[in-house]
């Protein structure tokens, strides 16, 4: 039974401090969406001043200078597009030499279109756009997949569904970052010494590896030297280009939209295939909005425009220049105009900033894969992962299944495709499929919480739709090259995630079913006979919910007719936002009466908060929500494991459940998981069928 009025109250917030309804929301959705209070919490109007707090305005921006900001942003943010200019315009002029010729329209066409795809695809899309599109800060395809689903847009089914899908394409591109831009920076070695190419391929395998096995202690020790590597890194490859711009200032013509339109226009489907390798200048352009809730949208679009795309842009000139000016280069063995435009002298320190660049973008792409599976993970989409918190500092993790996954995949890429060339030929796919994505979510979003117009949203739809389905469609020629291999890892990924969240929502409906009613069974316990016997001290049990009876409290009463004489059941509840406001994050009911009284803890957390129980615990205690005087150093933990038994009920395909069994085997502990101490957490083993 519920709390009589003669029950002590229920502890909800501080006791000096009235209580209210908070909201979770997003910065720019005009809607709000009140978080479901516990029964037990006093329902009041917010305050004038918790309204301005809590409103859709709201935005979760790091703290610190705007110069510090906009550093870090370099070093993180802007790594894959600053290394871009490393192998784009080689590949280019290399592979697609049918129509990318070195005279003044093949040159001047192929830099119009670089330019314009970073002005439409990079500036206006994601620095102009897709910024304003974000979960209260953060961003990422993942984070619009969790609004989507939060706010229940119109179809979110089929929108989660290619939020999940695209979600996996950012892994399998992940692995093919890393493996183009470090041999793509190591084969400068080539252009110092024609006998050093042999070494390209050993080296990049030598260097990437052990980025991967470094990856568990962390990168803060290092980290603060990203920005600043990166920036002396632009500030070279702009000069670099500069140098060859003044010397033929005439290539600065290739920034009109004519030049681009007219080399379309004059190379037909050669021309289209051509945009296969022009996408390559937009390589990490989603970084923008999934490292939105490190640094801010201001930092990181004034960044973007104030350093990067001038440099970039500069760079491309230069080289474009340098072609216009040797024409015979392109057909030599080791062509590579980035580090033909590098004075002879200087090509050994180039190749090691750029390789240092090269590693620091590669470093970005990894911890970007760690954090987006750990958000599947903790939104539903995913068992739970093991993960190593690497420093103090909020979202430096470690997830080693993750890494050793792509440590393979890149390792395997190397050896196989061996140089920046075949491997862009394998890119693109994924990265343009991502940018289709987006669009989709961006314009749902829109339409659907910002209430956009129909006609001014169609035109953008039009645009941004047009230049990633072109992107995206003279990409799948690469198919064959072996572009189906992060498509497929995109597509597993997502099979993966998709089959997890709908086996666990079975399980979660069959264990319900096996636990029974909480009220029901305390209330049954009143009458037991013999009388149930009380240990002392204090249990604490890890349950999905309060409407139902943990699996270890009920083997414990049924086997020992005992329960202990202060009883908390604690569940962890996920919300689709990245971090949860400490007022909100924890809520308190009492459930049954007389002297089989249980205390109900719930604890909120976002997709980004760790989930160590016992630290929420200590919290909530402080904050007044749990009893002062409540024993938690020396409580005992209570845990139910599932083990999952494959049935012929409806629901999935029998090979979608044994994957699914195949993953909950596999997955993190929960005394790990849930950060419980070892010696005080009993587990037991419960069988639930699907």
């Amino acid at each position: 039974m519920r709390r009589s009025e003669h029950d002590p109250p229920t502890r909800t917030a501080r006791s000096r401090r009235s209580t209210v309804v908070r909201s979770f929301n997003e910065a720019a959705h005009k809607r709000t969406e009140v978080l479901e209070p516990a029964r037990t919490r006093p329902i009041r109007e917010p305050s004038a001043e918790l309204q301005a707090a809590t409103s859709e305005d709201r935005d979760v921006i790091a703290h610190g200078a705007r110069a510090a900001l906009a550093l870090g942003a370099l070093g993180v943010v802007y790594g894959d597009l600053g290394t871009s200019p490393l192998y784009t315009e080689q590949f280019i002029f290399t592979v697609h030499r049918n129509a990318a010729h070195a005279d003044v329209a093949g040159v001047y066409g192929i830099v119009s279109l670089i330019f314009w795809a970073l002005l439409i695809e990079v500036t206006l899309k994601y620095a102009v756009f897709i910024l304003r599109a974000h979960n209260r800060g953060d961003g990422g395809i993942m984070a619009l997949t969790a609004v989507v689903e939060r706010k229940r847009v119109a179809r979110s089914t089929v929108l989660v569904a290619l939020g999940v899908f695209g979600a996996g394409l950012f892994l399998g591109d992940g692995m093919i970052t890393p493996a183009i831009s470090v041999t793509s920076a190591v084969g400068g070695l080539s252009v110092v010494s024609p006998s050093l190419a042999r070494l390209v391929v050993p080296l990049s395998l030598a260097i990437l590896i052990a980025l991967f096995v470094v990856q568990r202690f962390g990168t803060g020790a290092v980290g603060w030297m990203f920005g600043p590597v990166v920036l002396v890194f632009f500030l070279a490859i702009a000069a670099l280009g500069m140098r060859e711009v003044v010397a033929h200032p005439g290539v600065v013509q290739g920034l009109s939209p004519v030049w681009g339109v007219r080399f379309l226009a004059d190379h037909g489907a050669a021309g289209w295939l051509t945009l296969g390798g022009v996408v390559l200048c937009c390589t990490g352009a989603e970084a923008m909005s999934a490292d939105r809730g490190h640094f801010g949208a201001g930092p990181i679009r004034f960044t973007w425009l104030t350093v990067v795309l001038p440099a970039v842009m500069i760079c491309y000139l230069g080289q474009a220049a340098l072609i216009l000016s040797h024409p015979r280069i392109v057909a030599s063995p080791s062509f590579n105009p980035f580090f033909q435009m590098v004075p002879h002298a200087l090509l050994v320190p180039m190749v090691v900033l750029a390789t240092l660049a090269t590693i620091i973008a590669s470093q970005a792409v990894v911890t970007g894969s760690f954090s987006v599976a750990r958000q599947a993970a903790q939104l539903g989409l995913l068992p739970r992962l093991r993960t190593v918190h690497t420093s103090k500092i909020e979202g430096q993790i470690y997830v080693p299944i993750i890494n050793w996954l792509l440590c393979a995949g890149v390792a395997t890429l190397v050896i196989v495709f061996r140089n920046p060339n075949t491997l862009g030929n394998i890119y693109g796919v994924a990265v343009t499929g991502t940018f289709v994505l987006n669009t989709i979510l961006f314009v749902a979003i829109s339409r659907a919480l910002w209430k956009t117009p129909k006609l001014r949203l169609a035109a953008l739809a039009t645009l941004f739709l047009t230049v990633d389905l072109a992107f995206f469609s003279s990409n799948l020629t690469k198919l064959l090259d072996g572009a189906y291999l992060p498509l497929a890892v995109g597509l597993v990924a997502a099979v993966v995630m998709l089959t997890w969240r709908r086996g666990a929502r079975i399980v979660t409906r069959n264990r319900t079913e096996a636990e029974g009613s909480l009220e029901e069974f305390l209330e049954r316990l009143r009458f037991a006979r013999p009388p149930i016997m009380r240990l002392p001290g204090t249990a604490i049990y890890v349950a999905p919910g309060v409407h139902t009876t943990p699996l270890a409290m009920r083997t414990l009463v049924e086997h020992n007719r005992a329960l202990h004489e202060r009883v908390l059941i604690v569940s962890v509840q996920p919300v689709g936002i990245p971090h949860v406001d400490r007022a909100d994050r924890f809520a308190t009911e009492i459930v049954g009466g007389g002297l089989f009284k249980v205390t109900h803890l719930t604890i909120r957390v976002g997709y980004r908060d760790p989930w160590r129980v016992p630290d929420a615990l200590v919290l909530a205690r402080k904050e007044g929500f749990l009893d002062r005087n409540l024993d938690l150093e020396h409580a005992s933990y209570f845990v139910s494991r599932m083990t999952i038994v494959p049935t012929g009920a409806p629901g999935l395909a029998r090979w979608r459940k044994g994957l699914f069994v195949t993953m909950a085997r596999n997955a993190d502990s929960p005394v790990e998981h849930f950060g419980l101490p070892v010696a005080r957490t009993a587990m037991t083993t419960s069988k639930i069928a699907i």
